[in-house]
């Protein structure tokens, strides 16, 4: 969904020294966001059994991610993450940023990753 990008407004308002102020888009990215909190996929319990599945995104001003498994029933999400790029990565050339994306989300899901050999789906 790339909710990164549609809650630019929200995540602004957590930036040092700057002023809180709830501007007209505001309300409806925070819905946005309730939304989505509260409807499916519906998270999975991580089991080291199974095939796992590391998916990353890149945009040229954030890095997503999804860490899904598959079983009997097909694929199914454990976790999903993402962030802003930080001012000195927007400059990235796409082939690095993607690669950080990849990189990202390794470190970020090391614990579950550390003795398995993920498949890893960039897009």
């Amino acid at each position: 969904m790339n909710y990164s990008k549609k809650i630019t407004a929200l995540t602004s308002l957590l930036k040092k020294d700057s002023p809180f102020i709830f501007n007209e888009e505001a309300p409806s990215q925070f819905q946005l966001l309730k939304e989505a909190f509260t409807t499916a996929p519906i998270l999975y319990h991580f089991h080291p059994s199974l095939p796992t599945i590391v998916e990353t995104d890149t945009s040229d001003y954030s890095l997503g991610a999804v860490l899904s498994q598959v079983n009997d029933s097909g694929k199914h999400p454990i976790a999903f993450d993402s962030c802003k790029l930080l001012p000195a990565e927007l400059n990235y050339e796409v082939h690095d940023k993607e690669l950080l994306g990849i990189v990202w989300a390794l470190k970020r899901w090391r614990a579950f990753l550390l003795s398995l050999s993920p498949i890893i789906l960039r897009s």
